[in-house]
């Protein structure tokens, strides 16, 4: 099965999968936001979660603060990943209460480094 067009510039996966919920092999669309992040946890099934850094700016004190924020994310079968890998997730319609995105592109991991 080829991987079809999702309308975004990422690499399609070279295997492929029956995932009702992947936006190459399946019919889920993607749309909005997109976001990198560091994988955190893949216990889940079919679920992993991802964490992103970034900078605060704290007013009063006119310096800012390190912060972190953990995203929930599906991960289709087709995608192989690991804790530590980085990846790119895009925006879908709500998949769970608390699942919102999924796993487009593995862009490097940790072998990679």
């Amino acid at each position: 099965m080829v991987a079809r067009n999702i309308g975004l510039k990422v690499n399609p996966p070279e295997q492929d999968c029956q995932d009702p919920n992947c936006p190459f092999h399946g019919t889920l669309p993607v749309r909005g936001r997109i976001m990198d992040g560091i994988v955190a946890s893949t216990k889940m099934k079919g679920t992993i979660t991802v964490r992103r850094d970034f900078m605060r700016y704290i007013k009063k004190y006119r310096r800012y603060a390190r912060c972190h924020a953990m995203t929930s994310a599906h991960l289709p079968p087709c995608i192989p990943v690991e804790v530590g890998d980085t990846v790119r997730l895009a925006e879908c319609r709500p998949l769970s209460k608390t699942v919102s995105f999924v796993v487009v592109e593995r862009i490097k991991g940790k072998e990679d480094e």
